[in-house]
């Protein structure tokens, strides 16, 4: 038996004053498989000790809202009798250790979390980040981290329709790789994890358990030190075709009337999942381990209650409908297995070759983990930019920013996603946010993941509005009904108080965003300790909100896209313009500068913007439009330029000089097209609800022509275009060819 030292404590990633509270909830000395249980649901990654008193902040209902955090994923009404399902969760740590399989594995706990609440997944997204594109590792981390994406949710059939990346030092040691997906089920046949019924028997389904993935949660919890190397073992290995499996398995048996509750084991595995139904229900669950599948021998009750083997589900069924989901599991070749009871206990009980190898009070475990307020300092506000500098050849900087890391084409990366399976999406990735039609409706669920890391840096509080506001701006730029947020909160240390602080700052600033628009948060994920000593002295990731945007169209064929349509149209740049550079991309990719202060949002003029932009689309008067973001307004009409091969000639003055006007980044602001007889009409709608609308120029064939008081410059379309395309294939290499 092993002794439990000090040391054995430590391992655990339990303080010393955190083991004081374990013997005080025990009445005695915990046993190590006790230990171990205690160190996965109070380590950072399941109980959220460091956050859960910051996440209360945020707004989660609203009228949509039919189920908010705390259970596997969100869950909002889109009307008909439907709703989607969705939810964002981070692998960050895994995929830094195996790239492929910690992706992979990713995608797959996702999907789980959504069809475990009876959604058919329709689509996934993911937002990735990775450090100097010249970093020795960088390479193999990302054909390892978009082959592993890849591989699962292609075999799985659930499309990946977009996404976002981005590059930068502060994540040379700890990549970040958060992994989003949306289901949609009927509003009476959804599930939850309230474990009931004293009695009903507990049913173990899908894979076997292994001893890939132990301390797994753990690891997720602490920094990395120079041996991440050998945590290898800690990282979970997945089959996407037992999930493809699993995941009919489940739909079939959620049709009937049989399931009471049903929890997927992910962070943890089947500790974490007895552990939330029993203390969601108010019950008590008693195991025996020696019924678990195992696929290797001589398993212990430690290793079995701490893997995290994937593709493996648990249930509470009700009375005497055991033979028939049996018979379901057994069809699509799964392990099915009755392996305890609901008790009226309120503890965990664990029983092993007829002994009671763990005995422990639910509550001290879940409701009542570690709850801290840690120490937490502002971030100082960024001086405004002096001696701003300025353009002297658009064209050039524009095609220097075009081939730069964080606006480069991402083609290279979504051509490996089949992102069109299952024929449902209408709008695919490149554009603001992608579009899947609801099967068999008029209906279309738009989707965005956004978050701009250096803005949070910079301001979190600014920067935590911004996500938010950027999701919702992308939502509108389709024209979709911006409805709900997940989220997933990356940040390094928590316990420096001036990380705590860029945590609090940004959650702040989402906070207020979400409550201006009415863009609850409904799911969600918190990923803390991201920062890495092995790149010597320590290195923590920029904080990282990853925000996941759902909204509805109520017809998918009235949807918006960037492309230009034809020539002709005239360009009206939509929105209150600054020429705002603090923190640009053109300032860092030209001037080597990252200064100043990011842009400011103004959150009721992002309300009334996407509005008109949505009601306008809807009507048909918006022939294109595209949302404002990195690299300002230049970067924006070549992109739409690309998306259609339509050009573009700008030539009337821009109120801030070229780089401001071009490549300042103002927030609120969309670039749009009309018909040259829709103008005036525009024009009038715009100004009655009390909005900036620019007429800068109008399409035209083959190329990009700025017509400035200082002269003209011109970028043919091919240019650009082998400026957009060529970073990752030339980043790639081999990895390229093969895609």
């Amino acid at each position: 038996m092993t002794q439990i030292t000090p040391e054995v404590v430590a391992e655990h990633g339990l303080s010393p004053e955190e083991y004081a509270r374990v013997l005080h909830a025990m009445g005695r000395e915990p046993n190590i498989t006790e230990l171990g249980i205690f160190s996965v649901m109070w380590s950072e990654h399941c109980s959220y000790k460091s956050s859960r008193i910051h996440l209360k902040k945020l707004p989660t209902e609203g009228p949509q809202v039919i189920c908010g955090p705390g259970e596997n994923a969100g869950v909002i009404d889109i009307g008909d009798g439907q709703a989607a399902i969705f939810k964002m969760e981070s692998h960050n740590h895994p995929s830094y250790i195996e790239p492929y399989q910690g992706a992979a594995t990713g995608v797959g706990g996702i999907l789980r979390d959504v069809f475990t609440m009876g959604a058919r997944p329709v689509a996934n997204m993911n937002a990735l980040r990775f450090g100097r594109p010249d970093h020795p590792k960088m390479r193999h981390l990302i054909a390892g981290v978009v082959h592993g994406i890849g591989g699962y949710g292609n075999c799985v059939g659930v499309p990946t329709v977009g996404g976002e990346v981005n590059f930068h030092p502060a994540y040379d040691g700890n990549i970040l790789v958060n992994a989003m997906t949306v289901g949609v089920a009927d509003q009476d046949k959804i599930f939850y994890s309230a474990a009931s019924g004293v009695g009903n028997s507990i049913v173990y389904v899908g894979s076997k358990t292994g001893r890939d993935g132990i301390h797994g949660a753990t690891m997720a919890s602490a920094d990395f030190g120079e041996d991440s190397e050998e945590k290898r073992p800690t990282v979970q290995v997945g089959d996407p075709f037992t999930e493809k499996l699993l995941i009919e398995a489940c739909l079939e048996l959620m049709a009937s009337d049989a399931i009471v509750a049903i929890q997927d084991m992910g962070a943890a595995g089947l500790t974490s999942s007895s552990v939330e139904m029993a203390s969601k229900g108010g019950v008590g669950i008693e195991l025996i381990m020696d019924d678990v599948p195992q696929r290797e021998t001589g398993m212990t009750p430690y290793e079995m209650m701490l893997s995290e083997s994937q593709e493996r589900m648990l249930m509470v069924l009700k009375p005497g409908r055991e033979d028939f989901a049996q018979a379901i599991f057994e069809k699509w070749e799964l392990d099915f297995a009755v392996i305890g009871h609901v008790t009226d206990t309120g503890r965990m009980v664990l029983k092993w070759k007829g002994d009671t190898v763990a005995d422990i009070p639910l509550a001290p475990l879940a409701d009542d983990a570690p709850l801290y307020d840690r120490p937490h300092v502002p971030t100082p506000k960024r001086p405004e930019l002096t001696d701003v500098p300025e353009s002297s050849d658009i064209a050039a900087d524009l095609l220097k920013l075009m081939a730069s890391p964080d606006i480069a084409s991402r083609r290279w990366i979504w051509e490996q996603y089949d992102h069109m399976v299952g024929a449902d999406t209408v709008q695919r990735p490149g554009g603001d946010a992608a579009v899947v039609r609801v099967h068999g409706t008029d209906k279309g669920l738009a989707i965005t993941t956004d978050c701009t890391p250096r803005y949070c840096f910079a301001d979190p509080v600014e920067g935590g509005k911004q996500a938010i506001a950027e999701a919702w701006r992308n939502l509108c730029a389709v024209g979709a009904t911006p409805l709900a947020v997940t989220n997933c909160l990356n940040f390094a240390n928590p316990q420096r108080p001036e990380i705590m602080g860029q945590f609090v700052g940004c959650l702040e600033g989402m906070g207020e965003a979400c409550r201006a628009l009415d863009f609850p948060i409904v799911s969600g994920n918190v990923s803390l300790y991201n920062e890495s000593k092995a790149t010597g002295g320590g290195s923590a990731i920029l904080p990282t909100p990853a925000i996941g945007g759902v909204g509805l169209l109520k017809d998918w064929t009235k949807s918006c896209t960037i492309a230009f349509k034809g020539t002709g149209d005239i360009i009206i740049a939509l929105g209150e313009r600054s020429g705002h550079l603090g923190q640009s991309i053109w300032l860092r990719e030209v001037h080597g500068r990252e200064e100043g202060p990011p842009p400011p949002v103004d959150l009721m003029m992002e309300r009334r913007t996407g509005a008109f932009v949505r009601s306008a689309i809807s009507t048909g008067c918006i022939t294109a439009c595209h949302d404002v973001a990195d690299g300002g307004l230049a970067v924006a009409l070549a992109e739409m330029a690309l998306a259609s091969n339509i050009g573009a000639i700008i030539d009337q003055p821009q109120p801030f000089g070229v780089a401001g006007s071009f490549f300042g980044e103002d927030q609120g602001l969309y670039v749009v097209t009309v018909k040259d007889e829709a103008l005036a009409d525009f024009l009038v709608a715009a100004d009655k609800a009390g909005l900036a609308a620019d007429p800068i120029g109008r399409t035209i064939a083959g190329r990009l022509i700025f017509e400035l008081e200082d002269g003209d410059f011109c970028v043919g379309l091919d240019d650009l275009r082998a400026a957009h395309e060529g970073f990752f294939p030339a980043l790639m290499g081999e990895d390229a060819a093969l895609a």
